[in-house]
């Protein structure tokens, strides 16, 4: 689950990672508020006005604006709350903007980049650290692969301090920086492994001309299936920000993930979800979609599914591919047919059906009466599938 650059710097504070200061706000009048604000916090009189989107590359799209003035903070606001704001993470059609971060404009010395994530070549938390801040890290890895340090971390012993050290040395900290570096990079590995992050980023990260290490921008992307442990992070959830497919078929606890194909997918199991996008592709299809309805397919679950598949108008066949080892296949065919009944399919439906009592589940779809053609090789599925979008 993603979260807003604003709510990132809450959760990392908890933590005693040390943040820009900032109020988020939602209209003009509240922008303004949140820089009188932060002039009483803390003397600020420059502004950083900042669009809370998930996607980076804000500043690009003209999402990030330096305010001198209230007046000048209330101008930005309004030119940026409502604004269909477009960077290389939202696509060509954008992200429309429903909050502002106002933040106290920090004078920078120095900027830095600072990621941890999980290397699952090692099956090891690693850190990443450079001196170019500020740039997309993927271009850094691509251009200047030397200048991105890098320590594993042993998940039974956790971050050690030689290791922050090393890091905080390699980026040339120096003095009073130096310490608090390191004990930035502590706090935020803290911070990861309490909220149960699969990403936390911090670019830049910046050493101001006083000596402070600081967060400037914040990124946590926190694990989905650790939100029980954390009852108060799972409310952060912003579905604006999400595509609604995905919000709906979370609401039916649906994994899915929609795509650019053509092909609506169905399957269940994510190992099995994966091959069949595979094979469609290998056969000349594209995948529309991701869908994995779980080893419990019902009725309730495949009319779901349907539904969700065939809001994306980009979807001319559909392939459901069950393997019946949870689940027997002639209640997933009766279930198919229920729901297809009250869907009212008008495109191609192409089932296979394997497993636990496939010939009674092939039957029953072939005396269903409906428009469906069924398979039992995973290669003649996916045939099928191409030739339907062929005719």
């Amino acid at each position: 689950m993603k979260v807003h650059e604003h709510q990132a710097k809450d959760i990392l504070a908890r933590y005693g990672v040390a943040v820009q200061k900032g109020v988020v706000a939602t209209t003009v009048e509240g922008a303004v508020a949140a820089a009188k604000q932060l002039n009483a916090e803390t003397g600020a009189e420059l502004f950083v006005v900042k669009a809370q989107i998930h996607a980076g590359g804000r500043g690009k799209g003209g999402g990030v604006k330096l305010a001198r003035s209230y007046d000048d903070v209330a101008e930005k606001a309004d030119a940026i709350l409502g604004m269909m704001l477009k960077t290389p993470q939202t696509g060509p059609e954008g992200q429309l903007v429903r909050s502002v971060l106002i933040a106290d404009a920090v004078d920078i010395e120095k900027e830095f980049y600072l990621g941890i994530t999980l290397d699952r070549g090692t099956n090891m938390t690693v850190i990443m650290a450079s001196t170019e801040g500020g740039v997309e890290i993927e271009t850094v890895a691509e251009e200047n692969p030397d200048l991105i340090l890098k320590e594993w971390i042993d998940p039974k012993i956790g971050l050690q301090g030689f290791q922050a050290r090393r890091l905080a040395f390699g980026l040339g900290f120096e003095g009073n920086a130096f310490k608090n570096a390191v004990k930035f990079i502590m706090a935020l590995y803290h911070a990861y492994e309490q909220s149960d992050c699969s990403i936390a980023e911090i670019n830049p990260l910046t050493l101001t001309k006083s000596g402070q290490v600081l967060a400037i921008d914040a990124k946590l992307n926190l694990d989905d299936n650790a939100l029980f442990r954390h009852k108060d992070l799972a409310t952060l959830r912003d579905t604006h920000e999400e595509d609604a497919l995905e919000v709906e078929a979370s609401e039916h606890h649906l994994n899915y993930v929609k795509l650019d194909g053509n092909v609506g997918c169905m399957v269940n199991g994510a190992g099995l979800a994966m091959a069949t996008m595979d094979i469609i592709k290998i056969a000349g299809g594209e995948p529309a979609n991701f869908l994995d309805v779980g080893g419990g397919a019902n009725a309730t679950t495949v009319e779901a599914g349907f539904r969700i598949i065939l809001k994306d108008p980009e979807v001319k066949a559909i392939l459901v591919n069950i393997f019946g080892g949870i689940v027997r296949c002639d209640r997933v065919a009766k279930g198919v047919v229920e729901a297809a009944n009250k869907v009212h399919i008008n495109i191609p439906l192409i089932v296979r059906l394997q497993g636990t009592n496939a010939e009674e589940g092939k039957q029953i779809l072939d005396e269903s009466g409906l428009k469906v053609e069924t398979a039992i090789l995973f290669q003649e599925a996916a045939d099928k599938v191409t030739q339907a979008l062929a005719s």
